[in-house]
């Protein structure tokens, strides 16, 4: 009975990590659907419909919430909501808008393997050399990802597309460090559910936003008239509810479902929908270095994951 509750929650967990890389996957499209804002705005206005959204969520339970949040969970929640959210889409929206969809959602698609590595350090953890066959493909893939973005023609400068490249990479430590330190407080929290945590989270974000939006005048885009501001509207308001609140809810919820070592695993399925949503938008099939360097990133994922089914102790762990 034991065996066959944790296969449904395996299997329920690997349901939400699907429906959460569906709804992230839009993330990488939005910056195509209004490019003419700088990321700064696209990162401030989402993520104040995020707050604004998390106050009214969890303001029924904040009298049981609020004597719960001890300092060093605030302190969590702030570096949380600014490494996984503001840094995090900032430097991807940045990247989409220099080197393209296709490249930034590969490049991010490393989340697995950059989280097994941190995690091989721990007492328990999976030995690095039998993560050798994974990060081998792993660099595979990168130098696919690099030459593609730095080297084929593009539609941008080569600096440029070297700028974006650059900013998926900083994405991808931004959301490794997220992911990690998300999984770890999500296990020590007793009193505090998936989805609450997903509301305080939001609201650590809107607060940031609201810091950060008197460099908007400095760092924005310029001038925008009606019809701008309400497809920008529009698109910030549709990210926030089904990446922000949605897909974190489902996200948190596979965290408690799932061991560890298969968390950073889920991420591939934000690069298996952003990569079509991007080719859908721009009319395209997959350059040959594309579809090499995701197949190599499915394989190294695949290969991470079956260095874990190798016995270790019980304890191993991914989480820092």
């Amino acid at each position: 009975m034991n065996q066959s509750r944790a296969s449904g929650a395996i299997l329920a967990g690997i349901f939400c990590g699907m429906g959460a890389g569906a709804l992230w996957g839009l993330v990488f499209l939005a910056p195509e659907i209004v490019p003419g804002f700088s990321p700064l705005e696209q990162a401030i206005g989402r993520y104040l419909v995020y707050g604004l959204m998390s106050v009214l969520l969890v303001a029924p339970r904040w009298r049981t919430i609020r004597p719960l949040l001890t300092p060093r969970i605030l302190w969590a929640l702030a570096w949380l909501a600014l490494a996984g959210n503001l840094f995090y889409y900032v430097l991807l929206v940045s990247a989409v808008q220099m080197g393209g969809i296709a490249m930034t959602s590969l490049v991010v698609g490393f989340l697995p393997v950059a989280v097994t590595i941190v995690g091989s350090r721990q007492a328990g953890a999976v030995p690095l050399r039998h993560l050798a066959p994974s990060l081998l493909l792993c660099i595979a893939g990168a130098l696919c990802i690099g030459w593609q973005a730095i080297v084929m023609p593009g539609g941008g400068a080569v600096a440029t597309r070297i700028i974006g490249f650059a900013c998926a990479v900083g994405a991808l430590i931004s959301w490794t460090a997220f992911a990690i330190g998300n999984a770890h407080w999500l296990r020590r929290m007793d009193g505090i559910t998936s989805q609450d945590w997903n509301f305080l989270i939001g609201l650590a974000t809107g607060a940031q936003a609201l810091l950060f939006l008197p460099l908007v005048p400095w760092l924005g885009s310029g001038t925008h008239d009606a019809a701008d501001w309400t497809r920008f509207a529009a698109v910030v308001i549709a990210v926030a509810l089904f990446a922000s609140i949605v897909g974190n809810a489902l996200w948190n919820r596979m965290t408690r479902l799932l061991p560890l070592t298969m968390v950073g695993q889920m991420i591939l399925f934000e690069t298996g929908f952003a990569l079509p949503y991007g080719f859908i938008w721009e009319a395209r099939l997959p350059t040959p270095l594309e579809g090499t360097a995701f197949v190599l990133v499915i394989l190294s994922v695949l290969s991470c994951i079956a260095a874990h089914r190798r016995p270790i102790p019980a304890e191993a762990s991914i989480a820092a």
